[in-house]
């Protein structure tokens, strides 16, 4: 990547030029005009974003495609179980990996080599002919998964400026659910295919997409802050004046990350000579700062929290509720699935308008509030309509409703705030790797959830599983109130000092 030129402590006067190889074309910087920034950091973070939908996409394509690939390649109930979890399970070697990689690589050119994965994991899936080769594709899917959900969010908080980082860093969530959404989709289009065929091609529909995602990541800006740790802060000016409001801001940006690098102890260039080792050093063994405890603690039981609430028992085995209460058709069940999609794609968009305009604590508040009743009101649904012996189409609504609500409460909050939370409230040296631990606990989380929900159900009943999440996300809820501070407006280098307090 080509120095920015200029002198990176230019007066504006001078006219700067940014690198075309910094994703855009010589751009005159100063001396005109200011362009607007914020549009410039929009498609930066719309562009990191896209590759999470990948994840969404290959994580629920499973909901629908193990109707039919059962049938085709003999799975059990286990394998099933197994397959639909796994890949959470299998995400945690590349989520830990994921912040040495994004640290020595950039952030940049890790989300390229997720897309890589995306591409091949596909492929294999749509060509996998018994369990084995489902459970080594899975894996491969897998390692695309963790790079870009633990480098995705870091990227989307160092490239937006504080007034709009809430939004921002949260569009990732919005992806993701436009990927659940496009898999169900993907379910209930190529239902009506062969049954050989159909599932396959659900898969093979991921093929392409990354190779053109990759190709649009290759057009952003490396991280101004990735590029600060490198040394480079001529580039990091260049992209920090086309992503801050004001030049004024981009200079004292500036001015603070270099005093975030100065101040990181071991500096960077020795974390880099030790592979990261210090910075898990910091995290694991030694005893952190009681603000870097205080951050761990919020950020940790978050991600542990948003998992636990079950919500991915309803995105991976929601056509085993609907049949619970008597849906038989196949074609009514992924109709059923698709508003789910639908309706938790809505409620992320409306979870995230509102970010920097009511507060990252608020939304949270109101979302485990809300899953922890409506999760109740879906375990009552399940409970009548399980313990009859005929179901009733008004049985079936009303869970259908129950789940929809579910969805929608928790898109609100859990699904648009954690992501940007955690992000945000990590120090500097700690933001790649914390970010990996963070997703490490989430996604392990995940995988005991899916991998465990109809053993569960089997010998709690599936009322009790949702009772069992309800109560969860009541705990929640108290974690929210008592431990979460607020840190809407709040600069990244800011959030130490007001943990510390």
């Amino acid at each position: 990547m080509a120095q920015a030129v200029g002198s990176a402590d230019a007066t504006t006067e001078a006219p700067l030029l940014l690198s075309s190889t910094l994703g855009t074309p010589p751009l005159l910087l100063a001396g005109a005009r200011a362009p607007r920034r914020n549009r410039f950091a929009f498609v930066c973070a719309t562009l990191a974003s896209v590759t999470t939908m990948l994840h969404g996409y290959n994580l629920t394509l499973m909901s629908g495609a193990e109707l039919f690939m059962r049938e085709d390649v003999g799975l059990t109930d286990a394998e099933v179980e197994v397959l639909s979890g796994s890949m959470n399970v299998f995400m945690l070697a590349s989520i830990l990996a994921a912040g040495w990689v994004a640290d020595h690589l950039g952030r940049r050119r890790t989300l390229v080599l997720a897309n890589a994965f995306f591409m091949a994991g596909a492929l294999a899936m749509s060509l996998g002919t018994s369990f084995a080769a489902l459970m080594a594709a899975r894996f491969v899917t897998s390692v695309g998964s963790g790079f870009a959900r633990v480098v995705a969010p870091v990227y989307n908080a160092e490239i937006s400026p504080p007034s709009t980082r809430g939004v921002l860093s949260s569009m990732l969530d919005m992806f993701i659910n436009v990927g659940i959404l496009l898999s169900y989709v993907s379910n209930y289009a190529f239902s009506g295919l062969p049954v050989h065929l159909g599932w396959r091609v659900m898969y093979w529909i991921g093929v392409i997409p990354p190779v053109f995602i990759a190709a649009g990541v290759l057009f952003m800006p490396e991280s101004p802050w990735w590029l600060a740790m490198q040394g480079r802060h001529g580039d990091a000016r260049a992209v920090l004046m086309r992503t801050s409001d004001t030049p004024a801001d981009a200079d004292l940006q500036l001015r603070e990350i270099k005093r975030a690098v100065a101040d990181a102890e071991p500096p960077p260039a020795a974390a880099r000579h030790s592979g990261g080792a210090g910075v898990w050093k910091q995290l694991l063994v030694r005893r952190p700062s009681t603000s870097v405890r205080r951050i761990l603690t919020c950020v940790l039981g978050l991600h542990f929290f948003v998992q636990a609430s079950g919500v991915d028992a309803i995105l991976l085995y929601s056509p085993l509720v609907f049949k619970a209460v008597g849906m038989a058709s196949n074609s009514a069940i992924l109709g059923a699935t698709v508003a789910i999609g639908a309706v938790k794609t809505c409620f992320i968009l409306v979870g995230m308008l509102f970010t920097d305009r009511l507060g990252r604590r608020p939304l949270l508040l109101a979302s485990t509030a809300g899953v922890a009743t409506t999760a109740t009101a879906l375990a009552v649904t399940l409970y009548i309509g399980t313990s009859t012996t005929s179901s009733s189409p008004a049985t079936a609504a009303a869970c259908l409703a129950s789940v929809l609500a579910v969805v929608a409460t928790y898109s609100i909050g859990y699904g648009s705030v954690v992501s940007a939370y955690s992000a945000e409230v990590l120090p500097l040296r700690l933001r790649a790797q914390g970010s990996s631990l963070a997703m490490a606990v989430n996604r392990l989380t995940c995988g005991v959830v899916s991998m465990t929900f109809i053993s569960l159900a089997d010998g709690i009943t599936m009322p009790g599983c949702f009772f069992l999440y309800a109560a969860v996300t009541a705990a929640a809820f108290v974690f929210v109130y008592v431990r979460l501070p607020e840190t809407k407006g709040r600069s990244l280098e800011d959030m130490e000092v007001l943990f510390h307090s």
